[in-house]
């Protein structure tokens, strides 16, 4: 597949600027800002609402099934099952490494750059008390019982990734049991998974529509003056996850043999979705058919994908340790050292399993604060109201680790094509058509 796309692509005629996914979802945020600024009472009508709304709900829709064909398929075509074993240990082991990395260049950051000191901010726990009631629900589940599922219909059907990739790691292992007679049922389940990728290409042309309703709804809301002095959280926040970026992954795709901004460049289509809808999960498909293309092992991208959007969030990681430091800075309340080093652990516990919706960010800072101290709980509502502006960098950043976390366990694994990971980031094959990806795979 890959070299008959390499060896055509050349010839297909150059797509017109207008007809260009990305270019559309760029046009359409900028749109919807200047809508939310200039027509707030217009912008934040529910059904601009709906507009970004439906769409994310259009996408979380095919996710599961994403996940179960792409994780079993991924398993039954494994004839070595110690080698599911392997890459998901290499996986867990670079997760770990990665996110500990993000959580303490958040407390360094925070802690050289002070700018929650002096905030004249007077907390209303009033306007966060679902939130930190939830978060409180979701600390005290527990987190090996909820991974189980009641029920493998109710699990696909709720769409918990979780417990869908536990099915489906159970049930790729028995399908691979069964050698040669499951391979009726392991080319159904391709075909199943290329028939969601279709409907996903399907739903990528409201792409820009999505976007739109999303940024003119979030500006309309909460408008430039809502801002105010937390501007300076905001550009810290973006600064450390753009840092973390160059430098820590930066490094990571210098070792494999390639530039962390080619790779940017490469995902530029579903960075630019993820930042118009606020939620990472939004470009999961592309984003797994995109690093296949990339040269990166279909058994890797199948196992490692799914289980970094609950592993590996290391844009989350960076918002909590910030905003922690943030709100005890801002509240007079001094954090020891061992209250910062706490703040690693738990950060890194109750940051596990929360997924890229949007918000989940914020859910899992009121069960870090919860731990760390009570006292800074109320604090939330400081940041309440720019929350919003942080969860679109977060995303962008969980799914650019996820990205380079693909490539570097496929590498580590022995199975990255480094022809096809170069052609392809020197823009020598034409990758910003998920219609061809689909229609050749």
């Amino acid at each position: 597949m890959a070299a008959t796309i390499a060896t055509e692509a050349p010839a297909r005629a150059a797509k017109p600027w207008y007809k260009i996914l990305y270019l559309q979802v760029l046009i359409a945020i900028v749109i919807g800002v200047l809508v939310g600024w200039l027509w707030p009472n217009f912008a934040t009508n529910d059904w601009i609402k709906a507009l970004g709304d439906g769409f994310i709900k259009l996408i979380k829709m095919v996710i599961a099934p994403i996940i179960f064909c792409t994780v079993v398929s991924g398993i039954a075509h494994i004839q070595d099952a110690r080698k599911v074993g392997r890459v998901g240990v290499k996986a867990l082991v670079y997760f770990e490494i990665v996110s500990s990395f993000a959580l303490i260049l958040g407390l360094l950051m925070g802690n050289l750059i002070q700018v929650g000191h002096g905030l004249a901010a007077k907390p209303d726990a009033a306007a966060v008390a679902t939130y930190v009631k939830q978060a409180e629900a979701q600390k005290s589940v527990d987190f090996v019982l909820n991974i189980i599922p009641d029920s493998v219909v109710g699990a696909l059907a709720r769409g918990d990734i979780l417990q869908v990739l536990l099915f489906a790691i159970l049930f790729g292992f028995a399908l691979m049991a069964l050698g040669e007679r499951g391979h009726r049922l392991r080319d159904i389940i391709d075909d199943t998974s290329h028939a969601v990728f279709g409907v996903i290409g399907i739903v990528m042309k409201a792409a820009p529509v999505g976007a739109f309703g999303a940024m003119a709804y979030t500006i309309g809301k909460f408008g430039p003056a809502a801002l105010g002095n937390l501007l300076g959280l905001i550009a810290l926040f973006y600064a450390t996850a753009g840092l973390f970026v160059v430098v820590v992954l930066g490094l990571i795709a210098r070792v494999i043999g390639f530039n962390i901004f080619k790779f940017i460049s490469y995902i530029k289509d579903e960075l630019l979705v993820v930042l118009g809808t606020s939620s990472s999960e939004s470009a999961l498909p592309q984003l797994m058919e995109k690093l296949e293309r990339l040269g990166c092992s279909k058994s890797v991208v199948g196992l490692v994908v799914p289980t970094g959007y609950s592993f590996n969030l290391d844009g989350t990681n960076i918002y909590m340790t910030l905003a922690t430091l943030f709100i005890a800075q801002a509240l007079g309340v001094d954090l020891s050292f061992s209250q910062q080093l706490t703040i690693l652990v738990v950060a890194m516990l109750t940051s596990k399993g929360a997924s890229g919706v949007t918000g989940a960010g914020f859910i899992t800072l009121a069960a870090t604060l919860s731990v760390v101290n009570p006292a800074l709980v109320p604090g939330m509502a400081i940041v309440f109201s720019v929350d919003k502006f942080m969860s679109e960098v977060r995303a962008l950043t969980n799914i650019t680790g996820n990205g380079i976390a693909t490539v570097f366990v496929s590498w580590w694994e022995g199975e990255l094509d480094h022809e096809l990971l170069h052609a392809n980031l020197n823009k020598t094959v034409d990758t910003s058509d998920l219609e061809t990806a689909v229609t050749t795979g």
